[in-house]
């Protein structure tokens, strides 16, 4: 007489998985033993969230399934500790890494991803693509060219310019939204999802807003310095989109004339010129953990992170001096650098993460939630067994 078999109990296998993951950036996963020091030295491992050992055992036994609806690879900051002190010099850190890269391509639902981690040439033609777009639009509907004075808002009026950014911010944000619920419903699966409470999601939401504004469990890693400069890149970040998304009939003005406002853009730029810049310089030199290994998305974000900065304020600075073409010429340059980032890295890149790791954090908040409660129960209805 056959036995069913517990679907729980059986797990599809990919033997050949972790060459598949190598093509993501790490190539030492056959080189770990499974000696457990990489999670015994985390400082964020704990024992419902243990990692990197457990995400590195899913690779190498090709348990796809189970790292999908795995969130602990995203509970990781890369600090570099389980990397230096790993005896085989298995490279956890950057496993775990590639592991987040190749989860992006997994959550997003229009295939991009995967092809712009896994070939240069894609996300190269993609990104020029959209700058040569950018630059086609000005070229074809720009406004009249003053050439006495700087007018910016004439050439470049900022009712369309606001108008463009808007439908760039709700198309980059439905793109990511669509990714995320796909993340959700891998983690908890779809079934489960809808049996949670609303209020349970609501209740659980300053979760996921404070891990998104401070990232602050990275203060619990070895070099809590780390964590001070991405807060100040993130905050700079966040600025420059305030300034240019919510405050730009003001932001962009005409004429030579300084103002207040002027010093919040000092703070954006600043703040990304200087981190963006150390990060490269770290990469370059290779002297840390976590700049030893760089994929060319690590790359390609920093690079066109620093350029967009950069681009900014040589507009600004024309703009102060009174040279009206050169403030022209550069501002299409800024855009046609900006905007191919943001549609590239948003959605598809490494950008993605700022949402992907404080939603990790937010659904094991309401897991924990949900283990609790059922936990509360009387034995007597913990054991009922589930109608047929």
């Amino acid at each position: 007489m056959s036995q069913k078999v517990d679907p729980r109990m059986s797990q599809k296998v990919d033997p050949r998985f972790h060459e598949e993951l190598a093509a993501f950036g790490c190539h030492d996963f056959t080189q770990c033993m499974n000696c457990g020091n990489c999670t015994a030295v985390c400082a964020l491992s704990e024992n419902k969230t243990a990692f990197p050992r457990k995400v590195i055992r899913y690779v190498q036994l090709g348990l796809k399934d189970k790292l999908l609806k795995s969130p602990e690879p995203w509970l990781c900051y890369y600090c570099g500790e389980c990397s230096q002190t790993c005896p085989r010099q298995a490279n956890p850190g950057e496993a775990m890494m590639s592991v987040r890269r190749w989860l992006t391509t997994q959550y997003d639902w229009t295939g991009l991803a995967r092809k712009f981690y896994l070939s240069p040439l894609w996300e190269f033609t993609a990104l020029a693509v959209v700058a040569a777009f950018v630059v086609a639009l000005f070229l074809l509907f720009h406004g009249p060219i003053v050439t006495d004075r700087v007018e910016l808002n004439t050439f470049a009026p900022v009712f369309w310019v606001e108008l463009g950014d808007w439908v760039l911010a709700v198309g980059l944000g439905s793109l990511l939204l669509i990714n995320a619920i796909r993340m959700v419903a891998l983690i908890l699966s779809i079934e489960r999802a809808r049996k949670i409470p609303l209020t349970l999601w609501l209740s659980e939401l300053r979760t996921l807003v404070i891990h998104f504004l401070t990232q602050k469990r990275w203060r619990d890693c070895p070099s809590p310095t780390r964590w001070w400069k991405h807060f100040l890149l993130v905050s700079g970040y966040l600025t420059m989109m305030l300034l240019v998304i919510v405050l730009l009939r003001w932001f962009q003005t005409d004429g030579s004339d300084w103002r207040m406002m002027d010093l919040l853009g000092y703070y954006a730029t600043g703040t990304l010129l200087f981190f963006t810049g150390e990060a490269i310089l770290g990469r370059l030199r290779r002297r840390d953990e976590i700049h030893k290994y760089s994929h060319v998305s690590d790359w390609t974000f920093l690079v066109l992170l620093f350029a967009t900065s950069l681009t900014g304020i040589v507009v600004h600075v024309f703009r102060l001096a009174g040279l009206a073409m050169p403030t022209y010429v550069m501002y299409i340059v800024h855009l046609a650098v900006a905007v191919p980032m943001l549609v590239v890295e948003v959605p598809f890149g490494k950008w993605s993460h700022l949402a992907y790791r404080p939603l990790a954090l937010y659904l094991l908040a309401i897991q924990s939630r949900l283990e609790e409660a059922e936990a509360a129960l009387p034995v007597t209805d913990a054991l009922r067994p589930a109608p047929a």
